[in-house]
């Protein structure tokens, strides 16, 4: 709970990984990729129940294992590439009702710790915002990045204030979702269907080492590689 708001953790997960073949369910620091994600909620004190929506078996089989509720089998038709984020947690939040907040926490976020969602449901509630998100810092700067005119002119992409200064060490805080905590509040959340509304949305900085978002093989081996350190590192 945040103050007297009930908190249902949802983890969205389905079998048609291109990049990565059953991408959710691949063996990184010796667990599944999505027990990671099911140990960090179950693990958070500010969450309530931590469900899966999936329509696959090897991962619902996964989570389960891993000790998350797997209340309902996805649509098929909320199981493609098409398919809207938002359309899937709407879909989660009518088949188990009774909770004020939401957070959709995304089994590519392995690093994200108990510690992060908490941390992000508690900006939320102290700031009164109808909703948090996580953020690292960019490591491209916003007004370091052009595009490209029909003449093939550079075209900033986020033009910078008059007179402001482009030496890096200048350059103010610029940052950018990392996909591990998405909270929001959930009639405001059903009112809008969005989770962020710039200007109102608050931000739950990570450092870079805990916003890996696991996307290609490489990701997974490298994710491999620090879960495994940390494991070390807990046992020393």
């Amino acid at each position: 709970m945040i103050g007297s708001r009930r908190v249902l953790a949802v983890i969205p997960a389905r079998g048609g990984s291109k990049g990565v073949p059953q991408k959710n369910i691949q063996p990184v620091g010796g667990r599944p990729l999505i027990a990671w994600t099911v140990a960090a909620a179950l693990a958070a004190k500010t969450v309530d129940r931590v469900i899966l929506s999936s329509e696959d078996e090897a991962i619902m089989a996964a989570a389960r294992d891993a000790g998350c509720e797997v209340p309902f089998r996805r649509e098929a038709s909320l199981a493609t590439d098409e398919a809207a984020s938002m359309d899937v947690l709407v879909d989660a939040l009518e088949r188990v009702p009774g909770f004020d907040v939401v957070v959709l926490l995304q089994p590519t976020s392995p690093l994200r710790t108990a510690e992060d969602i908490d941390g992000a449901l508690e900006i939320m509630q102290r700031s009164g915002a109808p909703g948090c998100v996580s953020v690292c810092e960019a490591t491209d700067h916003p007004w370091l990045t052009f595009g490209r005119d029909e003449a093939g002119a550079l075209e900033s992409l986020c033009p910078q204030p008059a007179g402001a200064s482009m030496r890096r060490q200048d350059l103010p805080p610029a940052y950018v979702l990392n996909g591990a905590v998405y909270a929001a509040d959930i009639a405001w959340l059903l009112e809008h269907r969005r989770l962020i509304a710039p200007g109102r949305t608050a931000a739950y900085v990570m450092p870079p080492e805990r916003s890996e978002d696991i996307d290609t093989w490489e990701d997974l081996r490298r994710a491999d590689r620090l879960l495994s350190e940390r494991a070390a590192t807990a046992g020393d």
